[in-house]
């Protein structure tokens, strides 16, 4: 099979390629075309990531564990609902950094083969679907060049690795090796079954991100908002109806309740 620095040189290439097309024939802005050809180039070791203890798979970890803090970082203080605070940000950043960089390679080392499911069709699309989902830009079109650019640098990989399963010479003879990159199922029905139900979780959330299975998340309106539509609250001079029992309550007079900065 093909080494690591054969795997790099050819994802770079490829990374060259589809960031100066981005540019040239997509009008996306040098800065994203850029970074979706890296994008492709770092695909092209993806599939390593089942040897977490070899070289390659310290060297993927090792980025990747250095990048996913500031991918992240938005999401991981969405989903706690902590504070934006400095402490609580950095905090956040090392507790990504250590589980990417120690959890995760621990993980993958215990459930993961050689040239099992991490080398397949599925994982490729599973690797897309996550940078698509976990980049932070408000742009689809943005999210969709850098989980393309993944999927290229992935499909390298395994292509460059069937290539090398071929012993080429007057009669082309196919060595053992053939097949195990390139495909959509392993020899194991567990980690096949894992591997497919990982990746229909990821589509359904994209489906709901983008609108294609009910309104896209972005266009959602909060539960208090829709019940507070500008007919409903009227005049935003006067006391809400709603407000009055307890602006009469509390001895106020209406006037200098209208008159804070609240309802300005």
């Amino acid at each position: 099979m093909a080494s690591f620095r054969e795997h790099i040189a050819f994802s770079s290439l490829l990374g060259v390629g589809y960031g100066a097309a981005a540019t040239m024939l997509f009008e996306f802005t040098p800065q994203e075309s850029i970074l979706a050809g890296f994008l492709a180039g770092f695909g092209g070791m993806l599939p390593d990531l089942d040897s977490p203890t070899g070289k390659p798979g310290q060297e993927i970890f090792a980025l990747t564990a250095a990048v996913s803090p500031l991918v992240l970082i938005g999401h991981a203080l969405y989903w706690t609902g902590l504070p934006p605070d400095t402490e609580t940000v950095i905090l956040l950043m090392i507790a990504i950094y250590f589980s990417v960089r120690y959890g995760l390679a621990w993980l993958v080392n215990k459930m993961s083969v050689h040239r099992g499911m991490f080398h397949s069709i599925p994982a490729m699309l599973i690797s897309a679907e996550i940078a698509y989902l976990a980049y932070p830009s408000d742009r689809p079109i943005v999210k969709l060049l850098m989980g393309t650019g993944i999927a290229l640098g992935f499909f390298s990989h395994l292509f460059l690795d069937e290539v090398y399963s071929i012993k080429w010479g007057p009669i082309p003879q196919l060595k053992k090796s053939f097949g195990t990159a390139i495909k959509f199922t392993g020899s194991s029905v567990g980690p096949t079954a894992f591997t497919y139900a990982l990746l229909a979780t990821l589509t359904y959330f994209i489906g709901e991100q983008t609108g294609l299975i009910g309104p896209p998340l972005d266009a959602q309106t909060p539960p208090m908002a829709e019940s507070l539509d500008q007919d409903a609250l009227g005049d935003p001079t006067e006391t809400p109806t709603a407000l009055r029992p307890i602006v009469q309550e509390a001895a106020i007079p209406e006037e200098e309740l209208t008159d804070a900065p609240l309802y300005r």
